[in-house]
């Protein structure tokens, strides 16, 4: 029976070869199938896997296409679920070892028969009172601290995003990115019917003065960035840089939604929001910051914006449940909430380390506050065949093209998450994959 990575690989290489087009249409899933002599399930996989590589880019009511060129559709964001491989440096999970018990301390007080009724009772946008000041004490940094009235609260940060981008933005509008971006905003976007336009970046983050080029040759309804630990590329924008990009806010009148979902790994900057805060929705989650599986979302939306922002989280269904809002403010006051952040601090420079160690040799970027790694591979190695061979190794990574908002197929790099694995298998991976780098392509077709 073959495999679904095997019929995956065939395909890249008639792609790679020039036999299948930029633009061209491939044959239904089930037409598929039948063609390679694979079920109809096996055939559903190849074509998510060959737009997991940035190969094809899929259209409800339209079909599947090949994305190699300018003006072709653009690739599928790769990060929605966890990979099938042994070791996932796709999805990035921070896990520190005093994170269960200082969790489950914080939950036993909440789960007695006295309290448990009041945890369970439904909630709002707004939260409660007690849950406000929690989180505006979470969400302190570099000496802001945001008023606990313009705090809201959604079930999960994609939520949270996806409810500043209803309330921002219309059908239609256009929405001002980094030209490497998170992949979920995208689908946030295409689901919304907003424009993504990319703007240029340098190794200060988002430029300013692109933003209003941009603004000038068509209005942007608002901007989507994220100044602190970007995601791909682990860059923080300096304060003269958030100061510049502050001004352009507010002399041409544009919103932006503010991504903050890793600045707690670099609590000494303040955030955007706080120099332009009239202009400014910035959205977190505890997801990263505390447990995995701890689904809230947080808002601070300016007086103008809130409203709006409350009322796409009510119509979306994206309000949040009381339970995990009395469990942050539970260990925000036991001190669980800065304790796992340092120790999460730590891990990320360990984690850096290793990666150093490994790919040293190689031009790779990644802060040492950061669990991203963005790895601009050697040549002859491209990014969809280097995805496809380390796959073979049992190792999942994420092409450029997820993060690209601009052109059909980004730079040939790839980026690394680090959190997930164990140290020591984080260590093994690594090293694979430096060695896979370190051979030819071809190499790697002969195997």
């Amino acid at each position: 029976m073959k495999d679904f990575r095997s019929v995956a690989d065939e395909v890249a290489k008639e792609i790679a070869a020039g036999r299948l087009k930029a633009g061209e249409r491939l044959p239904p899933q089930r037409e598929f199938a039948r063609l390679h002599a694979i079920a109809d399930s096996t055939a559903a996989r190849v074509y998510q896997e060959l737009a997991r590589r940035g190969l094809t880019v899929g259209h409800v009511g339209r079909g599947t296409f090949v994305t190699d060129a300018p003006g072709a559709p653009a690739p599928a964001p790769a990060l929605s679920e966890p990979a099938d491989s042994r070791v996932d440096l796709e999805l990035n999970h921070p896990v520190v070892r005093e994170q269960a018990g200082l969790l489950a301390a914080g939950l036993e007080k909440l789960v007695r028969s006295d309290q448990l009724e009041s945890v369970l009772r439904p909630v709002g946008p707004a939260g409660t009172p007690a849950a406000r000041e929690a989180a505006a004490d979470v969400l302190t940094r570099g000496r802001w601290r945001p008023d606990p009235e313009r705090i809201l609260f959604a079930g999960n940060g994609r939520q949270a995003i996806s409810a500043a981008v209803a309330a921002l933005t219309r059908p239609g509008a256009r929405l001002g990115v980094e030209e490497f971006t998170y992949p979920v905003l995208k689908a946030i976007a295409a689901r919304l019917g907003v424009t993504l336009v990319p703007l240029a970046m340098d190794g200060d983050g988002l430029i300013p003065e692109g933003v209003e080029e941009a603004h000038r040759a068509d209005p942007l309804h608002a901007v989507y960035v994220q100044p602190v630990l970007h995601n791909p590329l682990s860059l923080t924008m300096p304060a003269r840089r958030l100061d510049r990009l502050a001004d352009v806010l507010l002399t041409s009148g544009i919103d932006a939604i503010e991504d903050a979902v890793w600045a707690f790994l670099r609590d000494d900057v303040a955030p955007l929001a706080s120099r332009a805060p009239e202009r400014t929705v910035l959205v977190d989650s505890l997801s990263k910051r505390l447990s995995p599986g701890l689904t809230l979302g947080l808002a601070v939306a300016p007086a103008a914006a809130a409203g709006r922002v409350a009322g796409a989280l009510r119509s979306g269904g994206w309000t949040p449940m009381r339970f995990p809002l009395e469990a942050m403010a539970q260990w925000q006051a036991d001190g669980a909430v800065d304790v796992l952040a340092r120790a999460k601090r730590r891990e990320a420079g360990v984690r850096q380390e290793i990666a150093h160690r490994h790919l040293g040799g190689f031009r790779t970027c990644g802060d040492p506050f950061s669990y991203y790694r963005w790895w601009e591979l050697p040549s002859p190695w491209r990014a969809d065949t280097f995805v496809a061979a380390a796959a073979r190794h049992g190792i999942a990574v994420t092409p450029a093209a997820a993060f690209s908002a601009g052109r059909p197929r980004g730079p040939q790099a790839v980026r690394l998450g680090l959190a997930s694995p164990t140290r020591e298998t984080l260590s093994r991976a690594l090293a694979t994959l430096a060695g896979l780098a370190r051979s030819a392509p071809e190499d790697f077709a002969g195997e």
